[in-house]
């Protein structure tokens, strides 16, 4: 950790955590909002001890070993909050140490809430609203989420540090919460902003803060017309993974359907192949699982491979800590 600035608040402030995800919900939002509130720089974590790439970037031929990735803290002190982003998910044991170095700094600024925020894939079109959704660490947090109409997240699990950090907050007395937006399945790969902003919306009307939101909006129409080509393109190629969301007669009102879960059957031959693939790679090396869990999400089976991919983890009774298992359908 280096400190380069001194922090003083006169109250506690609430704390956020933003790492890269599906969708990007997350960072998108938390990064938007520090940039609009006019957050300062005062510390970092040195990634370097954490960071193993696995690739190299090459341009026009010449090859090097990519950036560490930035882990910064940033502070407003009127409305009191702290921000921390990454720029990169690190996983196993050192995710948990880059956890604690920020608890740290939540409890040297007796932080008692910290917020994350997450995606939630779904089956719908890019043109329907993002539901949101929260998982808080304390169960009576939840009846002070829902009177801003947010939904409990159902079954399931988060992936990655959006989600582990409640646990770990959770064992140090520090209530904190993922608020998760809805975004289609098919743009888990994609950053999808609209997400972002009703999320942003929630943190509005949570905090009773006010955040000017014209330049996210204005993305979200840009990256609209983007998802509206792809969704024709899966319209084209598989209809049958389009289902009416208006009447059998047809609703005026309504002139887009709804992305429905695909079966077995309905996924093209050579996918099946890559998942097959993947199976094989992730009994190898089970650091690899996120890009299966990825893949299977992205056709909306991982409930039909729920429990060959879980076997995985299971087998021998030897899960290391610095495997990562089923991350469900929030990130």
């Amino acid at each position: 950790m280096r400190t380069f600035k001194d922090v003083e608040f006169r109250g506690e402030p609430i704390m956020f955590a933003a790492w890269p995800g599906m969708g990007n919900v997350g960072i998108i939002a938390i990064d938007y909002m520090r940039t609009k509130l006019g957050a300062m720089p005062f510390a970092e974590i040195d990634m370097t001890p954490f960071f193993i790439p696995d690739a190299i970037i090459v341009k026009d031929g010449l090859a090097q070993l990519p950036e560490i990735p930035g882990a910064v803290f940033h502070y407003v002190r009127d409305p009191a909050m702290i921000f921390f982003e990454s720029s990169a998910q690190i996983g196993g044991r050192s995710g948990i140490t880059i956890i604690k170095a920020i608890l740290d700094v939540a409890v040297q600024f007796n932080v008692r809430k910290i917020y994350t925020a997450a995606a939630f894939s779904q089956p719908m079109s890019h043109n329907d609203e993002s539901i949101i959704m929260a998982a808080c660490n304390n169960p009576e947090l939840l009846p002070t989420i829902t009177e801003h109409r947010i939904e409990p997240m159902p079954e399931g699990q988060i992936a990655g540090q959006n989600g582990l950090l409640l646990g770990i907050a959770a064992s140090q007395s520090i209530d904190a919460c993922c608020v998760l937006g809805t975004i289609p399945s098919f743009a888990a790969n994609l950053s999808y902003p609209k997400a972002s902003l009703s999320v942003l919306r929630t943190f509005e009307s949570m905090l009773g803060i006010s955040i000017d939101l014209a330049d996210l909006a204005e993305s979200v129409e840009i990256v609209d017309q983007h998802l509206a080509a792809i969704e024709d393109r899966i319209r084209e190629y598989f209809p049958q993974a389009i289902e009416n969301s208006g009447d059998e007669e047809g609703d005026e009102d309504n002139d887009h359907g709804q992305i429905r879960e695909m079966s077995h059957d309905e996924v093209p031959r050579y996918i099946m192949d890559k998942i097959e693939r993947l199976f094989t790679v992730v009994n190898n090396d089970r650091s690899k699982a996120a890009d299966l869990k990825n893949e299977l999400d992205r056709w909306n089976l991982y409930e039909l491979y729920e429990h060959r991919f879980l076997d995985i983890f299971r087998k021998k009774n030897d899960l290391d800590p610095e495997d990562d298992p089923s991350e469900g359908n929030g990130i």
